[in-house]
């Protein structure tokens, strides 16, 4: 095969030529359009056939599928289209407006992803990865990943896009203080509090390791990699929500660009997810060396690992978002005089509901 499976930083970071930046709400974003009025996704000039030829050598060399798990595996997003259309229309956005400053914020955090550097790839495991997608990680891939999500320079990233959308869809609808308390009642943002503790932090990690044979900044940075592609997974059903309910001009303004905006950023996203598969496969199909030089297969590791994010990501997190997402809808009621009416109508736009304790179920069954 004629591949070219070596790239360098500059390459898997350049993007290609065009001849119309977008701009949305006067947010110079990211990205922009060719004669033709095609959008093309920053930093993926090199980027995808990179990915796609690492890809391709792995198939040919060890005969094994991508890591991966189909998108139906993940529950519609809640609220749904028709609860978030709803709301809209009885003059209640503000849990819509929520969601959306939720995942424009939750997109922003993705930038950490460039500090998990944890030294030469190679070192830990007994197979080369030479040539592969893991070892490009900290060589342009990580970089070019937080660049999309938090923006670089002058241009901005998915965090101010999702804002950009939602300022845009609502026309301008929340001030600084507003989107801190509204962050604050969502579980994120410090809200004053102390400074993190490196201590507290590394104990956790320690306390949440399952391999003690292997470096612990590794294998947190493999959890880490396995979670954040299981949320880039799943958000596919965020953009098709999104796409849905700010494409509806009877509810919201813009004309339909706060839609178009979110599908460029799905068409950003799609990178992401395939250059964690492939490293993650990669990483499965070689063997890890333990700090003590014994070998573990990579299905072990990496399986364990997938196995208990993949549960988290549909069981106590799934479960723990639902509850902040309700109490949000609950919060935006308090004052409504039909509040009870509208929550119950709310609900029976839905397919789960939360039962007598707090337990969400299906609708049919309550």
């Amino acid at each position: 095969m004629n591949l070219q499976l070596e790239w360098t930083e500059d390459e898997l970071l350049a993007t290609d030529d065009v001849a119309e930046p977008l701009v949305v709400g006067g947010v110079r974003c990211h990205g922009g359009f060719d004669d033709g009025g095609a959008y093309h996704s920053p930093r993926t000039r090199h980027r995808v056939p990179a990915i796609d030829e690492w890809q391709e050598h792995h198939a040919a060399t060890f005969g094994t599928d991508l890591i991966d798990v189909p998108v139906s595996t993940w529950p519609e997003t809640y609220p749904n289209v028709e609860q978030a259309k709803f709301l809209i229309r009885e003059g209640v956005p503000g849990p819509i407006i929520t969601t959306l400053t939720r995942i424009g914020t939750v997109e922003g955090f993705g930038a950490m992803i460039r500090h998990a550097d944890v030294g030469d790839p190679q070192r830990h495991f007994d197979e080369s990865v030479a040539g592969t997608a893991t070892s490009h990680l900290h060589r342009g891939l990580f970089e070019a990943h937080a660049r999309d999500e938090a923006g670089f320079d002058e241009e901005a990233g998915h965090k101010q896009m999702w804002f950009a959308a939602r300022d845009v869809a609502f026309d301008n609808p929340v001030t600084e203080d507003e989107t801190a308390r509204m962050l604050e009642r969502m579980g994120i943002g410090g809200g004053g509090s102390a400074a993190p503790d490196p201590q507290r932090i590394r104990r956790q990690m320690e306390e949440a390791r399952v391999f003690a044979d292997l470096d612990l900044d590794f294998e947190m940075l493999v959890q880490r990699m396995i979670n954040i592609l299981l949320i880039e997974i799943s958000a596919f059903h965020t953009f098709a929500w999104a796409e849905s309910v700010l494409s509806d001009t009877d509810l919201v303004d813009g004309d339909g660009d706060a839609a178009r905006l979110v599908s460029y950023i799905r068409q950003d996203e799609t990178p992401h997810v395939e250059y964690l598969k492939t490293a993650l496969t990669e990483m499965r199909d070689r063997s890890f060396v333990g700090d003590s030089g014994r070998k573990y297969p990579g299905t072990e590791v990496v399986g364990s690992l997938w196995e208990r994010g993949l549960a988290d990501s549909l069981g106590p997190r799934r479960e723990q978002n639902l509850a902040l997402t309700l109490r949000e809808v609950e919060h935006a009621l308090d004052r409504n005089r039909r509040r009870a009416v509208l929550l119950e109508e709310f609900h029976a736009h839905g397919t789960i509901r939360p039962a007598d304790d707090g337990a969400f179920v299906a609708v049919n069954t309550y």
